[in-house]
């Protein structure tokens, strides 16, 4: 940037955009900061991976022995899609708990002090978390092959379904780093974590919900883990259950998915560089 271009940039934008230096950069430099410290940590890692495992097998077995599928099908490749988006939607208590604790331990002060754009701060944590993310989703992957869940509708269709979830994944993740830095308490974030869990039950990843009352039916309809559950079911070719008169998401869920990926995007990525440019005011 030359200096008659640098002094039409206001001074909040240089803030924000990083003055003099490269944002890319310095998410980058963030995102290699977060994989490091979870690499240090392999306890993390290995609890991590061992989460998609154990639902595949408490839900598959345990809970599917004693549910069926109207319309037939095998309940296993049923529950896959829904297993995706549950552990997609970890995303957003993952990089809430991370930033409330940099935000509780003085990390974010010490960002502030140096000499690096404020964006690639959330950049740095949402980036990280869809590169693990990777991983978790290969883990889940393998683990549905082994207990017989296969996807049927050939490679494009299979790589839309993945490539829907990682999209999901890093537009909660935003979600995510705006909570935490609203939170800004390790201790509160953790106790904040099992609000999550209502959201991934109240949907049609694990039973159909054309047996819920019309009030309950409605919220699981409208949930965005049921439609991105939706979405993977008929992309991979998994059974469903199809109801005369679906809701709207569950009709056309694919374009459900997108539009709240772009609209978890519009809102909360605004919403967490705002809250990260006003830290400490």
């Amino acid at each position: 940037m030359t200096t008659a271009t640098a002094r039409n940039v206001p001074a909040a934008g240089r803030a924000l955009l990083g003055d003099g230096r490269d944002l890319l950069s310095d998410g980058l430099t963030l995102i290699g900061r977060e994989i490091g410290r979870l690499w240090a940590e392999p306890g993390q890692i290995i609890a991590a991976l061992a989460f998609p495992v154990v639902m595949v097998v408490l839900f598959g077995y345990v809970f599917g022995s004693a549910i069926a599928v109207p319309g037939g099908g095998d309940y296993r490749e049923y529950l896959m899609p829904g297993l995706f988006a549950m552990v997609v939607f970890t995303s957003a208590q993952g990089v809430m708990t991370r930033m409330a604790a940099d935000a509780s331990r003085g990390v974010m002060d010490r960002f502030r002090s140096m000499p690096m754009a404020r964006l690639a701060v959330p950049f740095g944590q949402t980036g990280a978390d869809a590169l693990v993310g990777l991983p978790l989703l290969a883990v889940m992957v393998g683990t549905g092959l082994l207990v017989g869940w296969r996807p049927h509708r050939g490679v494009a269709l299979t790589a839309a379904a993945f490539l829907l979830i990682v999209l999901v994944r890093y537009a909660l993740s935003w979600l995510g780093a705006y909570l935490g830095l609203v939170v800004r308490d390790e201790q509160l974030a953790g106790q904040l974590v099992p609000l999550f869990l209502p959201v991934t039950m109240l949907s049609n990843a694990f039973v159909p919900t054309g047996g819920m009352p019309a009030w309950l039916r409605l919220v699981c309809d409208w949930n965005p883990v049921s439609a991105i559950t939706a979405a993977a079911r008929v992309l991979f070719g998994n059974p469903g259950v199809r109801t005369a008169h679906p809701a709207w998401p569950l009709e056309h869920p694919v374009i459900t998915v997108l539009l709240w990926s772009a609209g978890l995007l519009i809102v909360f990525a605004p919403l967490a560089v705002r809250a990260q440019n006003r830290w400490g005011k």
